[in-house]
C-alpha cells in the first residue's frame, strides 16, 4: 500500500492536472509532430553535425555540486554534439513547482528526474504536452528497444493500456531489492545454542524462546533481544501490514491470482498472522521498542559493546542494524518461514524500473529527434558506467584478474573509496541509466560487505518465489481513478497500520474486536479500492 503522505502530495499533482486538462484541445495526442530530423545515424556519436541545445529541468542532486560545470556533463557534450540549458529545481518542493511549470504552460523541451505518476503520465500524454516516443524510440532508439527486447517487464512497466510510451526509465535490476523482506539472525548464538536456521513459524518461536531463557551472550543475565525492528524502516517495521512474519499465513500485501487483485487485510489468515505475532509479544520475545524506535537505536541494538544483545532482526538490509566493520558479517538470514497452513512464499518486487518517468520528452521540443538520442545512448554501459559510477581510475576501476563478483564470476568493475561523499565529477543517477542484475553482479567486494551478503541471502529467497501470486504490477489509472485511490488509500492505509499494531500489542483484543476492525475496512472503501485497481489490471491484460 502506499504510504499515505504520498497519498496526499498525490492528490494535490492531480488537482494540477485539472487545471491543465483541457489546456490543448488541439493536439495530436501526444504525437511528435512536424520537425526536420537532424541527427546522425541511430548509434553513432556526435549525434548531430552542428551543436544543438536543450532545455531540461531536473531536481537537484545532494550529491553533485554543478550540473552545469560538472565533469560528465562537459564530457557528454563534447560525445554528443549536444549542450544542456540546465533549470535544477531545489529538491524539496520540486514536484509542487512542477505541477506549477505545466500548469503555466511555462515548461521545457525535457524532465528529468522528476517523479510523475503514470496516471500524469496519460493524462499529459493524451492531452499533447508530453510526446509519445514510440515513433522515435522505433526510429533512434537503438539501445532503448535493445533494453525493451531484453527486459520486457520494462516495456510492461511503461506503457499505456493503449499502447504508448511516454517516458524513458531509469533501470536498476537490484536483486537483493527485488525480494526485500529479509530476517536476520546472529549465527554465533545459533552455534550456541546448538540449533539449526528455522524453517517454520514453530522453530522460530522454540528459538526466539532459547535466545531469552538460555543465556547465548553467556553473562549470567536476561538481556537478550529475541526479535527487533525499526518503525517505518525498509521491511524492518514488525507491526507492518506488509511484513516478513505475515506471510507464512498469507501474502502480505495486494496482489493478483489468477487474474482477480486479492487483499490480505479482512482475510482470516490475516487474523491467524496477527494472532501468531501477538502471542510472540506477549510472551517478551518482541523487544517493545521495535515499534517506535529509529534507526540510531535500531543499530545500537545490535552493536551493544559489552556482549551482543539481538537475537534476530526484521530488516530488508543488515545495515539498519549492524556495522560493516563490527557484527553485519555474523547475521545470516532466515529464508521464508512455513506457516501452519504450508504456505511458504518470498515477498517480491519484481519490477527493476525503479523511476517510469525519468525521461520526459515534451511539446516544446523543436527536434525531438535530438533529444531521444540524447537519451537513449545512455543505457549504453560504458555511458552508465560513467553517469552513475564515475571516471575509471578516479571513482571506479578494473578489477585485478581473479576477483570475482557478487554472483562469484568474474568481477567487472570495483569501486574506489571516496573520502568526500559530495563531487562534480558524475550524475550520480540523475538522468536514464541501464544496470542489469548481471551488471551490478561484476562488482568486486570483499568478502563480508554487506552487498554481498545480501546477495548471498538472496539466492536463498528466490526458490520460494511463488508461480501463483502475481505482484501487484505498475498500473495506469484515469484521472478519476487515480483522485479517488489517493483519498482511499490514505484512509486505508492509516487505519490498517494503526489496528496492525494494536492487534500486535494487545491495546486491541483480536478476538472482541477483529469484526468491528473488518466492518471499519469496508466502510472505508476497501471493495472500491480492490475495484479500481481491477479495473485498472483488466483495462492492461485483460
Amino acid at each position: 500500500m502506499q504510504n499515505a503522505s504520498k497519498s496526499l502530495c498525490f492528490i494535490l499533482l492531480v488537482m494540477t492536472m485539472l487545471i491543465v486538462g483541457c489546456s490543448n484541445d488541439e493536439s495530436t495526442g501526444g504525437e511528435s509532430g512536424d520537425y526536420e530530423p537532424i541527427v546522425t545515424e541511430a548509434g553513432t556519436f556526435p549525434i548531430v553535425e552542428e551543436e544543438v541545445e536543450l532545455n531540461v529541468v531536473i531536481p537537484s542532486n545532494a550529491l553533485v555540486q554543478d550540473f552545469e560545470t560538472n565533469e560528465f556533463t562537459e564530457w557528454y557534450e563534447e560525445k554528443t554534439g549536444v549542450k544542456v540549458n540546465w533549470e535544477v529545481l531545489p529538491e524539496e518542493g520540486a514536484q509542487e513547482q512542477l505541477n506549477l511549470m505545466l500548469a503555466s504552460g511555462e515548461y521545457p523541451d525535457i524532465i528529468m528526474d522528476l517523479e510523475l505518476s503514470p496516471a500524469q503520465l496519460r493524462i499529459y500524454g493524451d492531452n499533447g504536452t508530453f510526446l509519445a516516443l514510440n515513433d522515435l524510440i522505433e526510429e533512434y532508439g537503438v539501445e532503448t528497444k535493445k533494453m525493451l527486447e531484453e527486459m520486457p517487464i520494462v516495456e510492461d512497466a511503461i506503457t499505456t493500456p493503449e499502447g504508448q510510451i511516454y517516458s524513458l526509465p531509469q533501470v536498476n535490476e537490484c536483486y537483493h531489492c527485488t525480494m526485500p523482506q529479509k530476517m536476520w539472525v546472529y549465527q554465533p548464538w545459533l552455534d550456541e545454542l546448538g540449533l539449526e536456521i528455522p524453517t517454520t513459524t514453530e522453530e522460530y518461536r522454540e528459538l526466539l524462546v532459547a535466545i531469552k531463557e538460555e543465556d547465548p551472550n553467556g553473562n549470567g543475565e536476561a538481556d537478550e533481544i529475541p526479535l527487533a525492528g525499526m518503525y517505518n524502516g525498509w521491511h524492518g517495521d514488525i507491526a507492518a501490514p506488509s511484513s516478513f512474519l505475515i506471510d507464512p499465513f498469507i501474502y502480505s500485501d495486494t496482489h493478483v491470482v489468477d487474474g482477480e487483485v486479492v487483499v490480505p487485510w479482512d482475510k482470516e489468515e490475516y487474523k491467524e498472522a496477527l494472532t501468531y505475532i501477538h502471542d510472540l509479544y506477549q510472551e517478551d520475545l518482541i523487544y517493545e521498542g521495535s515499534f517506535t524506535q529509529n534507526q540510531e537505536q535500531f543499530k545500537q541494538l545490535g552493536e551493544n559493546g559489552e556482549a551482543p544483545l539481538l537475537g534476530t532482526a526484521v530488516s530488508a538490509v543488515p545495515s539498519f542494524f549492524s556495522d560493516q566493520q563490527g557484527r553485519l558479517a555474523d547475521y545470516v538470514a532466515i529464508p521464508p518461514l512455513e506457516g501452519p497452513n504450508g504456505q511458504r512464499v518470498t515477498f517480491s518486487l519484481p519490477n527493476p524500473v525503479t523511476r517510469p518517468s525519468e525521461f520526459i520528452i515534451t511539446d516544446k521540443a523543436a527536434h525531438p529527434d535530438v533529444a531521444l538520442r540524447w537519451a537513449d545512448a545512455m543505457y549504453q554501459e560504458e555511458i552508465t558506467m560513467r553517469s552513475v559510477l564515475g571516471r575509471e581510475d578516479e571513482e571506479w576501476k578494473v578489477p585485478e584478474e581473479g576477483t570475482t563478483g557478487l554472483d562469484g564470476n568474474p568481477a567487472q568493475y570495483e569501486m574506489i573509496p571516496r573520502e568526500e561523499p559530495i563531487h562534480n565529477a558524475f550524475w550520480d543517477q540523475t538522468g536514464p541509466s541501464l544496470r542489469t542484475a548481471a551488471f551490478r553482479a561484476g562488482q568486486a567486494v570483499p568478502d563480508g560487505d554487506q552487498e554481498k551478503v545480501l546477495w548471498a541471502a538472496t539466492e536463498q529467497y528466490e526458490p520460494y518465489l511463488s508461480d501463483e501470486i502475481e505482484p501487484m504490477p505498475k498500473l495506469f489509472f484515469s484521472e478519476e481513478e487515480s483522485n479517488r485511490l489517493a483519498q482511499l488509500e490514505q484512509s486505508i492505509t492509516e487505519y490498517i497500520e494503526e489496528m496492525t499494531a494494536a492487534f500486535i500489542t494487545g491495546s486491541s483484543d483480536l478476538d472482541s474486536e477483529w469484526d468491528q476492525y473488518i466492518d471499519t475496512l469496508h466502510q472505508k472503501g476497501l471493495e472500491e479500492y480492490m475495484e479500481i485497481y481491477q479495473t485498472a489490471y483488466d483495462e492492461k491484460y485483460k
